[in-house]
């Protein structure tokens, strides 16, 4: 057995054994808890994404937060990702993609309160904060802090970036014949600046580019649904059909339900990072005046990510049936090749480049969004020292340059095993820390304009380490 078919049974095993359940799980328990936040808040999370550009004079706007985490969700999980999915899983990978979406909406919330409750202010001005810092902080484990900080630098400062790279090595090789060496140099080249620039760089970059990204990848998947408004509901029906193998011959062709199960949680859970921990990361550097305001504006980034951009490359793909992909079947197209394939059917072959072009943006921007994620961990374990801070950066670059050159398979079951790694402790860390976020979520519904204080604090279970809250925090 090769290396890319031994981390693939591992893989397997810790998904269709641990994560799915614990996964959607944990979801419906923090939808219930909360009152269906990701339902009854809607509106709310809709109106923090307008009204969050704001922010203190050395910190992170609410908004900027937010669009590092979109960075970094919306990449090539939603376009080459989803594309092996329908191929591994079957449209039915879909449904099970929203749901770990929808219910993950909750997690996603949790998980970002959680963040912005147990933050701690850094010495250039921002905040620090995720995981780590909550495990740490509110759970009092300093080790399993530094083992979920040592998995998110795996998953993000190596074989995430590798990842993107590697995406982005294959559709220059395939559709313009350059050699992935060369795609490794220049990507070398213009990631440099930006990851040494740190993270308030990043946030100035991911700011516009993000939305703008997702903007125009909606626009053209659009375009192709208003094209075939004769195929919705027939797609609609193959993917719920698919998700219950209620018919035969669309399941897959990897098994049946479970294929589309366990295809549509992976995928899912890589691309909108609800429960990960990671987003979480991006959540903590924003300046907020309530904790559960950058919960809402992270828990819509998964209704962005999952429920729009992933859809989005569902229904190109499908209308693309039978010409290019026929559910069901085995496919020599696999991934981003896929995805183009499938437009250029339906479009002409003029939007190839195009969407080459926007496939290299969106896999840049996790690049630099991933960064961000890898270097509040990598602060957590040096405490900030400068050699940290170079270390990683440098380690960033290695990771983009070699993962040009790697196989794809190997790629995306080592990422796959990373993150699933660092979703357990995670997971498990805020099912014991939830009680924190829905006293924060109680407060904000008490008095949404009041800022948040947590000195004496009725709807608390106690009190936070350190000030950061215990003044109105404006």
């Amino acid at each position: 057995m090769d290396i890319a078919g031994f981390l693939g049974e591992i893989s397997d095993y810790l998904y269709t054994y641990l994560l799915i359940a614990l996964l959607i799980g944990t979801g419906i328990y923090f939808t219930i808890r909360t009152g269906g936040v990701q339902i009854r808040e809607f509106g709310q999370m809709i109106k923090g994404i307008f009204h969050s550009r704001d922010k203190d004079r050395d910190g992170i706007s609410s908004f900027q937060a937010f669009a590092i985490g979109l960075a970094s969700r919306v990449g090539t999980g939603n376009i080459a990702g989803v594309a092996l999915a329908l191929v591994a899983g079957g449209p039915g990978a879909i449904f099970w993609m929203w749901l770990v979406a929808l219910v993950g909406m909750a997690t996603a919330f949790i998980e970002a309160t959680l963040a912005q409750l147990f933050k701690i202010r850094w010495h250039d001005g921002t905040f620090r904060g995720g995981p780590a810092f909550y495990i740490e902080r509110g759970l009092g484990s300093r080790t399993w802090g530094i083992v979920f900080a040592i998995f998110l630098i795996f998953s993000f400062g190596i074989s995430y970036e590798a990842l993107q790279a590697n995406t982005i090595s294959a559709i220059f090789e395939s559709n313009f014949s350059i050699p992935t060496w060369a795609t490794a140099i220049v990507l070398v080249i213009v990631c440099a600046p930006i990851v040494f620039g740190g993270i308030k760089r990043v946030a100035r970059i991911t700011e516009w580019l993000a939305p703008a990204m997702a903007i125009v990848y909606i626009f053209i998947a659009l375009t192709i649904i208003i094209i075939n408004y004769d195929n919705i509901l027939p797609v609609f029906k193959l993917i719920f059909a698919s998700a219950f193998n209620l018919e035969s011959g669309i399941a897959g062709t990897g098994g049946g339900i479970l294929a589309a199960m366990l295809n549509g949680a992976r995928r899912g859970l890589f691309s909108n990072e609800a429960g990960e921990g990671s987003a979480p990361n991006a959540a903590s550097t924003a300046h907020v005046t309530h904790p559960a305001k950058q919960g809402f504006i992270q828990s819509i980034g998964v209704f962005v990510d999952t429920i729009l951009v992933c859809s989005a490359t569902a229904f190109i793909v499908l209308n693309a049936a039978p010409s290019v992909f026929t559910p069901g079947q085995d496919t020599d197209m696999a991934g981003a090749p896929l995805t183009i394939a499938a437009a250029q059917s339906q479009l002409g072959n003029w939007i190839g480049p195009v969407l080459v072009i926007l496939i290299f943006i969106f896999a840049f921007s996790s690049i630099i969004g991933n960064y961000a994620y890898a270097q509040v961990n990598f602060d957590f374990l040096s405490g900030g020292k400068e050699w940290g801070e170079y270390t990683l950066r440098t380690l960033i670059l290695i990771s983009v340059a070699v993962g040009s050159l790697a196989s794809l398979d190997a790629v995306w079951n080592f990422a796959d095993i990373t993150m699933g790694g660092m979703a357990l402790i995670n997971l498990v860390a805020i099912l014991a820390l939830g009680k924190w976020a829905l006293g924060a979520l109680k407060d904000y519904r008490a008095n949404p304009d009041k800022p948040f204080i947590s000195v004496n604090n009725p709807h608390m279970p106690g009190e936070l380490p350190g000030d950061i809250w215990d003044h109105e925090n404006k």
